[in-house]
């Protein structure tokens, strides 16, 4: 059985030994001084595995920066891109480099993983650098402890109303995200409110900056979310207009104090005119201005401004079907092409709604030409299963990097990677329940982030092989790797059917509520009746396929060519639309349903025979969540295909069971 720790994910110990061809002989070392961090990351990580061999005779490993080791030892190591590295690993030596000190840890790390996969062997030699400069985490954790939502347990980071955290936590928190790459942390929520008003005060940034120091060496620097309006809700000004010299001296003054408690805070991330938050609408000012205002503050210590891109009329009118929330970020930003400090980065939503399940790309990746952005997703699972179900986001993340924008030669998402988009941004998924994620499988979520937001063109496949194997070993990967990968088709089929969104419980968000919202402010409608359903977002409609390139909003607009998955997101369409399959929408949403709870069902007993070769606590705790997963698939497939049922009273053409 394996020896499973939750707590450990990723890095668990190993029962091999490492091999006598590769063994290291830890103590010959380099002198680079850099190195002495990652030295001792490597000397922690080859504990994992044990018995360790006996180094070979004469053996020899190096550590350190690529210019370092090739000047002191004559190795003619290759340049590498900024946190990049080097493995070599020959008869009589191992190589380590890295291009720089973070670069080095992240080799390390690499070494490590590649080892318990077996994959270290005499005469491999691997380089690999990130793809882009940002890969960050942002927590939406509140000061009183809470995590709006989390599904995996209280904050890692506060507690009422304090700094509240456990060290040895933080620094094991630290290792893992560093294990995969990710260099950026936003600590707390995005909705800053209650106390978060006050982190930048000295009330609270002496213990700031201890929580950063605990980051630091594994090449993490935090951001914190900022209130726009701090200025007047501290008492300190009587407005937080942007074109206020005022306003823009405090913003400068509050900033150089918070750089000498944290000098390498990576910057602010700003939730501005959104779900009532305040920004610079209320002073009839844009959201450049705002933002370059900020930016300005933080241009001096080399700070950055994430401007989240999430700004839509939330007081809307659902009779009004002309107005379309979709629409809004584009709206909002397009006309403010290039007009951005270059130290301002859009944080953009993957789609143009609030990651649901099945939504398009949003188009303001592809037309923006002079703004660099981030695309921002959510590893944890809002909308996609509370961790109580099992959903592989990387299945779905991957797809949206392969979209294709239509704007020239190297247009799809993960070509633009690097370029106009500078870095991946996710909503994280861990909390203080002792295997991090709640759902011990989403451990794999996050894994598979941080895999992405290093190298976009990975597969699925891949991630989830490579977790599978890194936890649970190689004889259990394959089964688990299956499952993962299955999870996200069968999640789509037992949710809202081809593109609807939004049918589920209102601020919950988990278990089906067809009308939920469908006469609510939130702009997020389906407008069935007995006839049809969907959501006109062609020229005839809202005219939202506009916002795309020709030849994709020609696909998009077009329901015999668009992708059936966003069929009702672009089209309204009638019940009997007989898609590509030669059976009606309706029957296809009928068959998804039975389908969807039907494999949840082959889930849970591809899982039952694991029993005996997972650890029993992580087998019957994901056991639980299966369970429970079933009953949330039984009730979606009943309560969707009984709306529709109802509304049509065209029978199931299989003939099962359908309340009336």
């Amino acid at each position: 059985m394996n020896e499973y720790s939750e707590y450990k994910c990723w890095m668990q110990e190993r029962k091999a030994a490492i091999p006598n061809t590769i063994a290291l002989c830890l103590a010959t070392l380099c002198a680079d001084q850099d190195c002495v961090f990652a030295m001792d990351e490597l000397r922690s990580g080859l504990s994992r595995f044990a018995p360790l061999a006996k180094a070979a005779a004469g053996k020899l490993t190096f550590l350190g920066t690529i210019a370092h080791l090739n000047a002191e030892h004559g190795l003619d190591l290759p340049a590498q891109k900024p946190e990049g590295f080097v493995i070599r690993v020959t008869d009589v030596m191992v190589i380590i480099a890295g291009q720089d000190k973070a670069g080095l840890l992240y080799g390390v790390h690499r070494f490590l993983m590649l080892l318990a996969q077996d994959k270290i062997t005499v005469g491999i030699e691997a380089a690999d650098a990130p793809s882009v400069p940002i890969r960050m985490i942002n927590h939406w954790d509140n000061c009183d402890g809470t995590v709006e939502r989390g599904y995996a347990g209280r904050s890692l980071f506060f507690d009422k109303d304090r700094f509240d955290y456990d060290p040895q936590r933080i620094i094991d928190y630290a290792r893992l995200l560093s294990s995969i790459g990710i260099n950026r942390l936003s600590i707390n929520n995005v909705n800053v409110r209650a106390a978060a008003k006050l982190l930048i005060t000295e009330e609270y940034l002496p213990e700031l900056a201890k929580l950063a120091a605990l980051f630091r060496p594994f090449n993490i620097r935090l951001a914190i979310s900022i209130n726009f309006a701090a200025p007047y809700l501290l008492g300190e000004l009587a407005t937080a207009d942007p074109l206020d010299p005022a306003v823009a001296a405090w913003w400068c003054e509050r900033t150089n104090l918070i750089y000498r408690y944290v000098p390498d805070l990576a910057g602010f991330v700003v939730k501005a005119d959104s779900e009532y938050e305040p920004g610079p609408f209320q002073y009839g000012r844009g959201h450049a201005e705002g933002a370059n205002m900020l930016a300005a503050a933080l241009k001096p210590h080399g700070g950055q401004v994430w401007w989240r891109c999430f700004v839509y009329n939330c007081t809307q009118d659902w009779r009004n079907t002309k107005i379309d929330r979709a629409r809004a970020a584009f709206d909002h930003f397009k006309p403010l092409d290039g007009q951005f400090a270059d130290n301002v980065f859009l944080q953009i939503k993957h789609g143009p709604y609030d990651f649901q399940v099945s939504e398009p790309v949003s188009p303001l990746f592809g037309a923006l030409s002079e703004t660099r952005c981030l695309m921002e997703v959510q590893i944890t699972q809002e909308y996609t299963g509370h961790q109580i179900d099992l959903c592989f986001l990387p299945w779905i993340w991957t797809k949206i990097l392969h979209f294709d924008t239509g704007y020239g030669e190297h247009s799809r998402i993960e070509e633009l990677m690097g370029t106009r988009i500078q870095g991946l941004v996710a909503v994280g998924n861990v909390g203080l329940d002792r295997n991090w994620t709640g759902h011990t499988l989403a451990q794999a979520n996050l894994y598979g982030f941080g895999r992405l937001a290093w190298n976009p063109s990975l597969c699925a496949a891949e991630i989830a092989e490579e977790w599978a194997h890194l936890s649970f070993g190689r004889e259990a990967a394959a089964e688990i790797a299956g499952i993962l990968l299955a999870s996200y088709p069968t999640y789509q089929k037992y949710n809202a059917p081809f593109g609807v969104c939004f049918m589920v419980e209102p601020k919950l968000h988990y278990g089906p509520n067809v009308e939920g919202y469908e006469f609510s402010r939130w702009g997020t409608y389906h407008r069935a009746d007995r006839q049809a359903i969907g959501i006109d977002r062609t020229e005839c409609g809202t005219g939202y396929t506009a916002q795309y390139a020709p030849q994709v909003a020609a696909i998009f607009a077009d329901p015999a060519l668009c992708p059936e998955e966003f069929l009702l997101f672009f089209h309204r369409v009638r019940y009997d639309f007989v898609m590509k399959n030669g059976k009606t929408l309706l029957q296809n949403i009928y068959d998804t349903h039975f389908e969807g709870c039907d494999e949840v069902q082959v889930f849970l007993k591809r899982w039952l025979a694991l029993k005996g070769s997972i650890a029993e606590s992580v087998y019957e705790s994901v056991k639980a969540r299966m369970e429970k997963q079933l009953e949330n698939a039984r009730q979606w497939r009943d309560v969707i295909n009984t709306y529709f049922y109802r509304h049509t009273g065209i029978a199931d053409q299989s003939g099962r069971k359908i309340y009336d």
